[in-house]
């Protein structure tokens, strides 16, 4: 990825050939990764509660993978930016590969204690973080190389990740409701290590180089004159601390997030066993749910920028959080379940691609990386809490009475925060990314003590 703002970052874009190669390549790999990650988030779970019986160890589970994505992820920005994501990619996804198949071939063996499994589990989590962000980070140079809008980029990475969404949830119910939890992980590997060969082999030569190696005006940048790490974590840190939209956004979704959490990790799995509706109710339930967020996020694609974002953003939010939280507090048969899952769904196909539009708009291009590590990472920060909140709270009070209270959280969380006065911004910018057909022309790195790249004033009205 660069580190300026739009630029080109080789010779397919600078000599006017339009190839898509590196779009495709990328959300191939975006598509096999996440895959894996989907079958591991039911399998780890489900592995966890029938060998140990205990939800509160499943939540525990659950926390040690997400903790170390959230943490490593945070701090990864700088390091993409220097590495380079393309080897950050691989070789994370490569890490993956060989912790997700180590789970059940030590179980086979019988070497694998609880404590092992925590280590290989937060192993996963800790190289998943700066994989994803990587990937994520190559989208806005692949779309150069196609000569596509960022919005159109992130519409279909958001598409790709919807579809996994849906396969994987399905392949893992599927797979552990016939075979047992350790065939998903030995899927959830192998898609690990196709992701790492698509990214080191598949696309083409010079995609996803470091930022201080992209050559400015014909001459190579000196390494030397670059920021170092800290400096580069303070440059994306300074400019979100700036930015009252992107933090309100951030407080929200890490709330939802912490709340998705606790129902995914914990109480979905202790619901399906309950009900006797077993694991592949697990797998149903997530593919109704990603069937009509893809179909939502296909017309988010089209027809979202001619709607009100923030009305289109709240309503999505209230379709797809607090029903899903109620409808299994109920005895409702499984085909309501599904139908609730699948209105939520829809909703949630709405939010990424705004969010997406929100952050390219708002953040400079040489600052994308920094920032979305830092952003993502504090969005996800609930998310290691919720298995353990989840856990520990249907252990004490039972699922039911957690059920209701988490739908009622999540009801006030996307309403008492949409009436701050920043989300009127969330349509002031609209439609400021790179506009369809536009030339795509190499800058100049910018000056490490340079202020950022100057954006539109902000209301500042913020108590």
């Amino acid at each position: 990825m660069t580190a300026t703002g739009v630029r080109a970052t080789d010779s397919d874009v600078i000599s006017g050939r339009r190839t898509l190669l590196p779009l495709v390549g990328v959300l191939a790999a975006m598509a096999v990764s996440l895959t894996g990650t989907r079958v591991s988030a039911i399998a780890l779970p489900w592995f966890a509660l029938v060998t140990t019986g205990s939800a509160t160890q499943t939540g525990l589970v659950a926390f040690c993978e997400m903790a170390p994505y959230v943490v490593v992820k945070a701090f990864t920005g700088p390091l993409v930016d220097r590495a380079g994501p393309r080897t950050i990619s691989w070789t994370t996804d490569l890490i993956s590969a060989a912790a997700a198949a180590a789970v059940p071939l030590l179980h086979t063996a019988d070497r694998l204690s609880f404590p092992l499994l925590l280590v290989l589990v937060a192993l996963i989590g800790a190289a998943r973080g700066p994989g994803d962000l990587a990937k994520d980070v190559m989208v806005p140079e692949a779309a150069d190389h196609g000569r596509l809008p960022l919005e159109r980029a992130a519409a279909l990475a958001g598409v790709t990740e919807r579809l996994a969404a849906t396969v994987g949830p399905a392949a893992g119910g599927a797979l552990i409701a016939f075979l047992g939890p350790l065939p998903g992980l030995a899927v959830n590997a192998a898609c690990f290590a196709l992701g790492s060969v698509i990214i080191a082999l598949v696309l083409p030569r010079g995609m996803g180089r470091p930022a201080e190696r992209v050559p400015s005006d014909g001459v190579d940048t000196d390494p030397s004159a670059e920021p170092g790490y800290w400096r580069r974590f303070g440059q994306g840190f300074t400019f979100l601390r700036g930015e009252p939209l992107l933090l309100a956004i951030i407080v929200m979704v890490a709330i939802t997030n912490l709340l998705d959490a606790a129902f995914s990790s914990v109480l979905l799995p202790v619901w399906a066993k309950e009900s006797g509706n077993g694991p592949s109710a697990i797998g149903l339930c997530a593919s109704a749910g990603g069937l009509a967020a893809i179909g939502g996020s296909l017309i988010a694609a089209g027809v979202a920028h001619r709607m009100r974002r923030r009305l289109v953003f709240f309503g999505g939010f209230i379709l797809a959080g607090a029903p899903r939280f109620l409808i299994l507090a109920s005895p409702a048969p499984l085909w309501t379940v599904l139908v609730v899952f699948a209105v939520g769904g829809f909703g949630a196909g709405f939010l990424n691609p705004i969010l997406a539009a929100v952050t390219y708009e708002r953040v400079p291009r040489r600052l994308l990386g920094r920032v979305k590590a830092l952003s993502g990472s504090l969005s996800w920060s609930g998310i290691p809490l919720g298995g353990l909140i989840g856990g520990a709270a249907v252990a004490s009070f039972g699922l039911v009475p957690v059920l209701l209270a988490g739908g009622a959280a999540y009801f006030l969380t996307t309403n008492l925060t949409g009436l701050r006065p920043e989300w009127r911004e969330m349509d002031r910018l609209r439609g400021k990314g790179l506009a369809p057909g536009t030339p795509v022309v190499p800058q100049p790195i910018s000056d490490p003590d340079a202020d950022p790249e100057p954006r539109a004033p902000l209301t500042r009205s913020v108590g």
